[in-house]
């Protein structure tokens, strides 16, 4: 009989199939309409959960929505509020290769490692994950704070090398550089009016680290971002906003290229909020007031990948 044929009867092969399954291809090839996995949720998150009380860090869970390890507020992602008072310090310690911190009130000083700076409101920061890091607050602050720990805890694996340095994006700066994609006399032809925060290390993302995309952005006095998609979780921060202003979301356009069906998130200053990969996504102003806003997203990894798939309506 032939070799590569022949039955193998030893208790090692025995053991080593004990773990295989077979599935017929229709049964297991989509595992959310199987029910085998759950769609990421909507889910909206107040300021009040850190408008007040001790210093901490407000991990936005949704693992067990998920049906996975926790903390986590989507599949390879995590987002906290940071509450900091004067004269606090917190220690961060992720196994992560790459954390965004956004300042939202407050001034202080940050270390990681031998890297050492001071920030204040609007500034944001990108950190990598291999070396603790000490927040010190000389006045109140909190903070918007987005890390990868659970992609590498799925995984099953811890970052072995820093792929970029603690990069601070001062407050002024980014402000400046968002007021210019503003008042460039294009703005009104674009899809959005943002700037996205990049590093030097990351040419061919342009993302502000290998994982992470954080876009900056201003949704004008009166005006509508239409429907669009991508696969990347959306971990969507309001800086600021206006009555008036709000997010439709739903996993459907129609023949008009509007959303059928959709859910509806009212903006708040300080509110976070959850836009589930691939599903329709509009911003409306219907205020005489220009609103801010920060996405947080897995877009570097999805973008390298090669994946990223945005589309708009």
């Amino acid at each position: 009989m032939n070799s590569l044929t022949a039955p193998l009867q030893n208790i090692d092969v025995i053991n080593a199939e004990r773990d295989a399954e077979y599935f017929e291809y229709s049964k297991a090839a989509n595992p959310i309409s199987a029910g085998l996995i759950s769609r990421i949720p909507y889910q909206n998150f107040p300021s009040s959960l850190y408008d007040s009380g001790p210093s901490r860090v407000v991990p936005l869970d949704l693992s067990e929505a998920l049906g996975c390890e926790g903390p986590a507020t989507g599949p390879g992602l995590l987002a906290s509020f940071i509450r900091l008072n004067a004269g606090d310090t917190l220690c961060l310690t992720p196994t992560a290769t790459s954390q965004v911190l956004y300042v939202i009130a407050g001034q202080g000083s940050l270390g990681q490692g031998s890297c050492s700076f001071e920030w204040e409101k609007g500034c944001f920061i990108a950190l990598p994950g291999m070396e603790s890091v000490q927040l010190t607050a000389s006045a109140d602050a909190r903070f918007y704070y987005v890390h990868d720990e659970p992609l590498l805890r799925y995984l099953g694996v811890a970052p072995t090398r820093q792929s970029f340095s603690a990069t601070l994006y001062p407050a002024q700066k980014a402000n400046a550089k968002l007021r210019e994609a503003a008042d460039d006399p294009r703005a009104q032809d674009r899809s959005r009016v943002s700037i996205l925060l990049g590093n030097r290390h990351f040419p061919q993302t342009r993302t502000v680290t290998h994982v992470l995309w954080a876009m900056y952005g201003i949704l004008p006095a009166g005006s509508v971002q239409k429907p669009h998609r991508h696969q990347s979780i959306a971990l969507d921060f309001i800086i600021d906003c206006p009555a008036g202003c709000y997010t439709l979301v739903g996993s459907e356009i129609d023949e008009n290229g509007q959303i059928r069906n959709p859910t509806r998130v009212d903006w708040a200053p300080g509110l976070a909020f959850v836009t589930p990969p691939g599903y329709w996504h509009a911003h409306f102003n219907e205020s005489d007031s220009e609103a801010f806003l920060i996405p947080i997203q897995d877009a570097g990894l999805q973008t390298y990948l090669r994946a990223l798939d945005i589309r708009f309506s």
